[in-house]
């Protein structure tokens, strides 16, 4: 008998330990179409915009909860804007005057989705972040190119990983609130920029 007793006990804690926990998405399945157009750059650094619209699509194909559309058929857009990039020495050469041989660089973006169907913010102008580190190999320009592609893989992650972690908490504006150059939201594909 304490036998049953302690296995009952052990079952009904299993079950309950268990009751939190949510297999799959929490993104709503009438959701997950969307629309990305090209990222806007602020940053001032030519072709980052690219790097990251790119990478954010191909993390959304990876990890399988949205399913990037056209913005005619989709059900909500992205738009987003990378806001600053910038790369900070790490690490120098002594035998070299101190020249910098690692940098780290970060990237900023601002993200906001909007319900295509009925124009209403989802997220307002969210700051992402993202970081990885370069070396410059006696040249800073290829050493930045070749981080450019990672600094944006990453970015693109944690752009993903905010729409699906978030969407429970989401808040939800009025299109009106919106900055004016979002605000006519009618932001056209990439291909037909």
């Amino acid at each position: 008998m304490p036998r049953v007793f302690s296995v009952l006990i052990l079952s009904m804690l299993f079950f309950v330990g268990c009751s939190a926990y949510k297999l799959g998405s929490n993104v709503p399945a009438d959701c997950r179409d969307i629309a990305v157009p090209l990222f806007e750059n602020s940053s001032g650094t030519p072709e980052i915009n690219a790097f990251v619209t790119r990478a954010v699509l191909d993390e959304m194909l990876r990890d399988g909860t949205f399913t990037p559309m056209s913005l005619d058929s989709s059900t909500v857009k992205l738009l987003g804007s990378v806001t600053s990039l910038k790369w900070h020495s790490l690490r120098f050469d002594r035998s070299q005057n101190l020249q910098t041989k690692e940098y780290r660089l970060d990237i900023v973006a601002r993200v906001t989705l909007v319900d295509s169907r009925t124009g209403v913010l989802i997220l307002n102008e969210v700051p992402v972040k993202a970081t990885t580190t370069f070396l410059t190999r006696n040249d800073l320009q290829t050493g930045m190119h070749d981080a450019m592609p990672r600094v944006s893989a990453d970015l693109a992650r944690n752009i993903v990983a905010m729409l699906n972690q978030a969407w429970p908490n989401a808040v939800q504006h009025d299109v009106t609130q919106l900055p004016a150059q979002q605000q006519a939201a009618e932001i056209k594909p990439a291909t037909e920029q």
